[in-house]
């Protein structure tokens, strides 16, 4: 072998190696398999089946719930579920944005906040200890998708630029004033990203303790103690569903956040939040007429952050796309690359 071929092969990377890359790639991959498993979730609720597992454990099948209240307990367990689906699919997308535009740019705020909302999103898998129902099926996909996740991270951050400490995830991308129209719209955003995960902590609290609020009960017409007749499982399976849907809800609001806060404006971002927004909203409101869930102070803090949502997409649709704010694709480049390069206040 010439010498010159000698050198090409011992400098070729190994099979896996190539495979994970800079970690972007396996980043990338946990975002479509959270999409994927949210999709699974809302067309279990959709088809109104429950799992085998779920079966196996309450002892009971759906068909004998279905008798009880006009199935408003099953109704009332599809509507959680679906909830969840939307939460999960709006944290895969935006990791997926997250992993394919700042990351690949080598910016470290992006880094920051897929590491803080996965620690949220994973580690509410350990809210079972609170209410008993460990879910094996649940707890084989967090077994698949977190090592996936964690060398995404390690690789990922190797390829970083400048200074990779946590300041960098504060540090805002945007600095227009706040009383603009783009200042407005990204501070509604914020705030609905802040309302997620406030909603997502009080949602595992409630999950792991009360399971239920009393709207949740009076839709249901049952008590907690008639809910325990039919099957001693029952609660805790509900209880399951509730924080499985907090603790997605809360990694969503996180990511959210963290991206209105540290991307820069542009065309790619808007979209992933509109379509994140839309399909979050979509399964949380939109499944409760479905089962003639609609009692108003139940409904209103979704109603309330539909709209701040909504009048941040409004808000922010100039500043993040150049030909309709006038503003030439360049100059927000440039801009963007000043604040990046801007030296630590430290």
């Amino acid at each position: 072998m010439r010498p010159r071929e000698q050198h090409n092969v011992a400098e070729e990377p190994g099979f896996l190696a190539a495979l994970v890359g800079d970690g972007r790639r396996l980043l990338t991959l946990v975002g479509v398999s959270l999409v994927l498993s949210g999709g699974f979730a809302l067309f279990l609720a959709a088809t109104r089946q429950l799992l085998p597992h779920d079966v196996a454990y309450l002892g009971v099948v759906a068909s004998q719930l279905c008798g009880v209240d006009d199935s408003r307990i099953l109704h009332f367990m599809f509507h959680d579920r679906a909830a969840f689906g939307g939460a999960v699919i709006g944290t895969g997308l935006l990791y997926c944005w997250l992993a394919e535009f700042p990351l690949r740019q080598g910016q470290a705020w992006a880094w920051w906040v897929l590491l803080l909302s996965g620690i949220l999103g994973f580690s509410s898998f350990l809210a079972y200890l609170g209410y008993g129902y460990f879910d094996a099926w649940h707890g084989t996909a967090t077994a698949l998708l977190l090592p996936l996740f964690w060398l995404g991270l390690a690789q990922s951050f190797r390829g970083l630029h400048g200074p990779r400490h946590l300041r960098r995830a504060f540090r805002p991308a945007f600095a227009g004033p706040w009383s603009s129209r783009a200042g407005f719209g990204r501070a509604c955003l914020m705030a609905s990203g802040l309302g997620m995960l406030a909603a997502g902590f009080t949602i595992v609290v409630v999950g792991t303790t009360r399971v239920f609020v009393p709207q949740d009960l009076h839709y249901l017409n049952l008590t907690v103690k008639q809910l325990m007749t039919l099957s001693p499982r029952l609660v805790p399976l509900i209880a399951h569903d509730r924080a499985g849907f907090g603790g997605a809800l809360a990694s969503c609001g996180l990511a959210l956040f963290g991206c209105v806060w540290g991307g820069t404006p542009s065309r790619s971002l808007w979209q992933v939040l509109a379509l994140t927004g839309t399909v979050g909203f979509a399964t949380a409101i939109g499944v409760h007429p479905l089962i003639g869930y609609t009692d108003f102070s139940h409904l209103a803090p979704a109603f309330a952050g539909l709209g701040l949502y909504v009048a941040g997409l409004w808000g922010s649709y100039q500043a993040m796309h150049p030909s309709s704010s006038g503003q030439k694709p360049d100059e927000l480049r440039n801009q963007a690359s000043q604040l990046l390069s801007a030296p630590d206040a430290a």
